[in-house]
């Protein structure tokens, strides 16, 4: 009975040194004034120096913006701003930009282990084919393209615009990769696209089943800054199997003892963000 409760004790303790510390990071309203340097990982880092993505521009539209998510490196406004033109010169409707990062990078209290370094972007695949208002882009209705139970496409949903959305960003030099349900990638390999390197980008990943979520590179000169191992040379299509296996085998529920969560020190020049 005392190891429970102690085990209890030791749970409840991280659960709350976690929730601080991401609250120390959602303090922040403004950005850290000094050159624009992602630090560390993506799941473990901060920035310094971000800039703010205009709630409107051509092409694209901020969403949610009372939730102060819509900071990013100079990289990752960059590259949202030319995408969006992009997409905007080739007549497609507007973009919808959710989750950035916040004014100094940092843990989430909710929604995200990543986009802590300023490089991490979730576009929507909804796209706006008005100007919103703002109370509108506040209350934005999710467009799920996948159903995951049969591991299929939502075709009512899913429109070519999506898949040019996907090549623009994912042929742009600076992104490391791009994050979507494996039904999406499975569609984009189903096409037999006679160009298809660039697939090698798209990565499956848990969720994501109506927005892309885009990761840059770790910018140049950003030595504090920690790249992940770049995807494996193809395009990743034969890869997909295990994907469908566990997304439509029923879910098996096994007894396994929790593992403690450990606490993930940031590096030391994150410290320097929250000092003022």
């Amino acid at each position: 009975m005392y190891k429970f409760f102690l085990n209890l004790f030791t749970l409840v303790l991280c659960f709350f040194s976690i929730s601080l510390f991401a609250n120390t990071w959602q303090r922040f309203s403004t950005p850290f004034n000094d050159k624009s340097v992602s630090i560390g990982a993506y799941n473990n880092g901060c920035l310094s120096g971000a800039k703010a993505l205009p709630e409107r521009g051509l092409g694209y539209q901020i969403i949610r913006a009372s939730r102060n998510r819509f900071y990013g490196h100079p990289n990752l406004i960059q590259f949202i701003e030319k995408l969006a033109e992009q997409t905007h010169n080739m007549g497609i409707k507007d973009l919808l930009i959710a989750d950035m990062s916040m004014p100094r990078g940092g843990n989430f209290i909710s929604g995200h282990a990543s986009h802590q370094t300023g490089l991490d972007v979730d576009i929507w695949l909804k796209l706006a084919d008005k100007i919103l208002s703002k109370e509108a882009r506040e209350n934005v209705l999710k467009l799920d393209v996948v159903n995951q139970k049969q591991f299929s496409i939502k075709h009512n949903n899913w429109r070519t615009e999506h898949v040019k959305i996907l090549e623009l960003a994912a042929k742009n030099p600076k992104v490391a990769r791009i994050f979507v349900n494996p039904v999406i990638k499975q569609q984009l390999c189903n096409m037999s696209l006679s160009d298809n390197a660039w697939l090698r980008k798209i990565r499956p990943w848990w969720g994501h089943t109506y927005h892309m979520h885009v990761r840059l590179a770790c910018p140049l000169g950003n030595h504090l800054c920690l790249n992940q191992k770049q995807p494996e040379v193809g395009t990743g299509c034969n890869a997909l199997a295990w994907w469908r296996r566990q997304m439509t085998q029923p879910v098996v529920v096994k007894n396994k003892k929790r593992k403690k969560k450990t606490v993930k020190i940031k590096p030391i020049q994150c410290k320097v963000l929250l000092a003022n």
